[in-house]
């Protein structure tokens, strides 16, 4: 069966020495990782990565947005104290982890959290209302002030309690002086509660404990959605370390003894069996196999190896045992490479700017200048600071940020289920405006735009008798085009040829005798020589041969989905690992002009990044570990559903079903979702025109600026909701 040559050993000699390698990594900087479990936006990202790329020692450190975490390298003489410590001076919680034992877990207590708070603030709301209805329908003197006192011992202790997610947040950054969107959020909760108590305490007319609470509901409910969005998303750095294999057998004085990989050292002779996982990067010193490498590199065939032949860390050992001589360990294999490629990718993604942030960025402050601005003016009119406060609490009510909060969660949530009703899942927060941008799609080739799965292409050009004596020698090996041959002849209701003696050779193929004659099945050249090209597997039947060509089987909806980008004036290109005559051929069929072929994982990424550089937004779509990176580092990404873990969770949407079709409707569906944001920002922003005025002017109570400030939440949500 044909597969690629075994590589020359002069470069063996050319490689670096043990020692070489050993000393180079004796003065490597050490790596730090911090847990940030407060930061939650981008400019928290960039106000940590600042403080720590400027303090003495540190030489780079990135922030993982989706994980909470920082990742910096340092000079030895750096700890995680001193760090912890810098960022702690600009209000940043902040916990050493080992990286070794970091783990996504399973549990959604921040979620859960956020839920309890919410319930409690709905319950709580409905309550007052109830009672604010006694007080609006005539109730007065001694039982509105006990309407009142019972209001407020049900909302104190409520606001305490449901309010903190966001008294934290705005604590955090006034204790550096600085602002962020929870401040004007935390004056405006507070203020209604103080105006509400005095007005209480004075036996006024109006109490705002029911503002105060609609206030905290429905800003807990946008952020309980913002959470949701992302509560799927998990490292794809920490999948791809997963398919580190923990233990090896070491090889030591012709024993083999079961060695945890941490404790192995270049030079160290290692056993891999059958069917096992290189848990190194090594040169074959012994043995004759072949090895899958479709996780690491998308190639839809096993490649023969022997005597001198480079092997990586995660590829699979198929037919026969293996003795490596390690020439990479740890962190310096392929595989951990591979995982640091996709954890820098992830924070560069990670530094996406919403555009619910960018609308924040000039908010917080006006809404201070503003309400400060009301208090002292009609203070100085009035001299009245009762007067004077009440307007000021109305202007930070009207003006809460309840709607801009709420303008992309909403938006996100109504299209996400769109999506997910027709086959996508979508998991990053931010993955629909950024999809709403792409004008280039880059495909993977096998398992994404193909099934990599082999078919027979001429089945029916050969006769009865000699599939039968084909399936007897096929059902001998678990060889990806074996099976497929087993798979298509027994659908044609043959039976196997009675042979004996069957015997597989590893990295060539099947052997056996039937009626005196010698029988093979196997690779081109050593079965039989084949005149065609392409993938081949060669049946040899005494001096008879017959060749069987395999194709790769198209996934469903893949011709389809690449017409309609074209037609929609996207460009589309393909990046496979896999050999360059089936790279061309499937590129030929799908009508692709842009296509690469025999491309390694950083060359994927790097194609992504040039692209971007180019100045184009690239939707990138692939399924194997050797994508991981190029998913990563993509302005968006796609996998689907029967992807490798690494990659389904390095992507931004899911694809739930085995159809292709649904990549186009998903970007027509991005850029209505975008449009309809847009929109609720217009909205929130024409409803601070007509508002703010009437609030400063003393027209608008805490009580109808709470009640302004639901419509316009409410209002919101309905619009997004068209989305449906």
């Amino acid at each position: 069966m044909t597969t690629a040559a075994i590589s020359a050993c002069p470069a063996c000699s050319a490689a670096p020495s043990a020692q070489d390698i050993a000393a180079r990594a004796a003065i490597q900087d050490v790596k730090l990782t911090l847990s940030l479990p407060t930061i939650h936006c981008s400019a928290c990202i960039s106000a940590v990565e600042q403080r720590l790329n400027a303090h003495p020692g540190v030489n780079d450190a990135r922030v993982n947005l989706t994980l909470k975490r920082a990742q910096i390298d340092a000079d030895a003489a750096v700890t995680a104290e001193e760090l912890v410590h810098a960022l702690a001076g600009i209000g940043y919680e902040a916990h050493e982890l080992d990286p070794g034992s970091a783990a996504v877990t399973a549990t959604d207590r921040a979620g859960r959290d956020l839920l309890m708070r919410l319930a409690v603030a709905g319950f709580a709301s409905m309550n007052v209302m109830l009672l604010s209805v006694s007080v609006w329908s005539g109730a007065t003197d001694a039982t509105r002030d006990l309407f009142h006192w019972i209001s407020a011992f049900i909302t104190l202790p409520t606001i305490a309690f449901s309010g903190q997610p966001f008294f934290r947040s705005a604590w955090s950054a006034l204790k550096v002086r600085r602002l962020n969107m929870d401040v004007p959020i935390t004056l405006a909760i507070l203020l209604a509660l103080a105006t509400s108590l005095w007005e209480t305490t004075l036996s006024g007319e109006h109490a705002y404990f029911d503002a105060a609470l609609a206030l905290t509901f429905f800003l807990l409910a946008g952020r309980y959605l913002d959470h949701r969005t992302r509560a799927i998303a998990r490292s794809a750095a920490e999948e791809l370390t997963a398919l580190e294999v923990p233990r090896a057998w070491r090889v030591v004085d012709g024993e083999e003894i079961q060695t945890p990989v941490s404790e192995l050292a270049i030079g160290d002779l290692i056993r891999v069996r059958p069917g096992a996982r290189m848990p190194v990067d090594g040169e074959i010193v012994d043995g004759t196999s072949e090895l899958d490498r479709s996780l690491l590199t998308g190639e839809t065939l096993p490649v023969q190896a022997g005597v001198c032949t480079h092997v990586s860390a995660g590829e699979v050992n198929l037919t026969g045992p293996l003795l490596l001589r390690a020439t990479a360990v740890g962190e310096d294999t392929s595989l951990h490479r591979m995982a640091d490629l996709v954890a820098i990718a992830e924070s560069g993604r990670s530094r996406y700017t919403s555009l619910a942030d960018s609308a924040a960025k000039l908010y917080a402050p006006g809404v201070h200048i503003l309400s400060a601005l009301s208090f002292v003016g009609w203070y100085l009119y009035t001299w009245d600071v009762r007067t004077a406060l009440n307007i000021a609490a109305a202007v930070l009510i009207i003006t809460c940020p309840c709607a801009l909060g709420l303008a992309v969660p909403a938006v996100t949530t109504a299209a996400s289920g769109r999506l997910f009703r027709r086959g996508m899942l979508v998991k990053h927060e931010t993955a629909l405006e950024r999809l709403a941008q792409v004008d280039t799609v880059v495909f993977d080739k096998t398992g994404t735009l193909t099934t990599g799965t082999p078919i027979v292409t001429n089945l029916d050009d050969v006769d009865d008798d000699t599939l039968s004596i084909a399936l007897a020698l096929a059902e001998g090996s678990s060889h990806p085009l074996s099976v497929a041959l087993t798979k298509d002849i027994r659908a044609k209701g043959l039976t196997a040829a009675p042979v004996r003696d069957l015997t597989e050779r590893p990295g060539f193929g099947t052997e056996a005798q039937l009626d005196g004659q010698r029988l093979r099945l196997g690779r081109d050249g050593w079965a039989g020589q084949s005149t065609k090209g392409g993938t081949v597997a060669v049946l040899s039947i005494g001096d008879r041969t017959v060749t069987f060509t395999f194709a790769d089987a198209l996934r469903p909806g893949a011709a389809e989905a690449v017409a309609d980008l074209i037609a929609m004036g996207i460009k589309v290109a393909l990046i496979s690992g896999d050999r360059r005559d089936a790279v061309g051929d499937l590129a030929q069929r799908l009508h692709i002009t842009d296509w690469t072929a025999e491309a390694l994982p950083g060359d994927k990424s790097a194609r992504i990044q040039a692209l971007q550089d180019s100045g184009a937004h690239v939707l990138m779509v692939g399924d194997g570990l050797n994508d991981t990176a190029a998913l990563a580092a993509a302005n968006v990404s796609i996998s689907p559903a029967s992807a490798l873990d690494a990659a389904r969770v390095a992507s931004d949407i899911v694809l739930l079903g085995g159809d292709l079709s649904p990549v186009p409707q998903a970007i027509v569906t991005a850029r209505k979702a975008t449009a309809r944001i847009r929109e609720n920002f217009r909205i929130a922003t024409l409803y601070n025109i007509i508002a703010v005025p009437l609030a400063i002017a003393g027209l608008a109570t805490p009580l109808i600026a709470a009640l302004a400030m639901s419509a316009s939440s409410i209002t919101v949500s309905l619009n997004a909701l068209r989305l449906r």
